[in-house]
């Protein structure tokens, strides 16, 4: 996924306008538009503004993984699991363990 698209995907699951976002972290307006869309990409320090305001990891906004690490979607069921309520997360845990048990009794009935 490219960054344009994963900034996107974080201002919407924020709920940010991206005039706020750009408030908030001391940006032009226009220069978040320009990331947004694609026809900007951010210098280091604005890559580590971003990563700060959203608790996410450089790595996660570059969608760079450099071994056998986390993929894409694993870095964002972390980014999501940190942004719950604590109530929340316990659902969300006990959501996949659901989902862990199924595939166990379907693997269970194909063998």
């Amino acid at each position: 996924m490219t960054f344009n698209k994963i900034l996107y995907n974080l201002i919407e699951d924020h709920d940010l306008t991206q005039k706020r976002l750009a408030s908030e972290i001391n940006i032009a307006p226009s220069t978040i538009s320009n990331y947004v869309q694609g026809t900007r990409e951010p210098d280091f320090e604005t890559l580590k503004l971003f990563a700060k305001y959203f608790g996410v990891t450089t790595d996660y906004l570059l969608d760079f993984r450099s071994g056998p690490e986390k993929s894409h979607g694993e870095s964002e069921m972390l980014q999501i699991y940190r942004s719950l309520h604590p109530d929340q997360k316990t659902v969300f845990k006990e959501q996949g363990r659901a989902f862990i048990r199924c595939n166990a009794k379907e693997k269970a009935k194909s063998s």
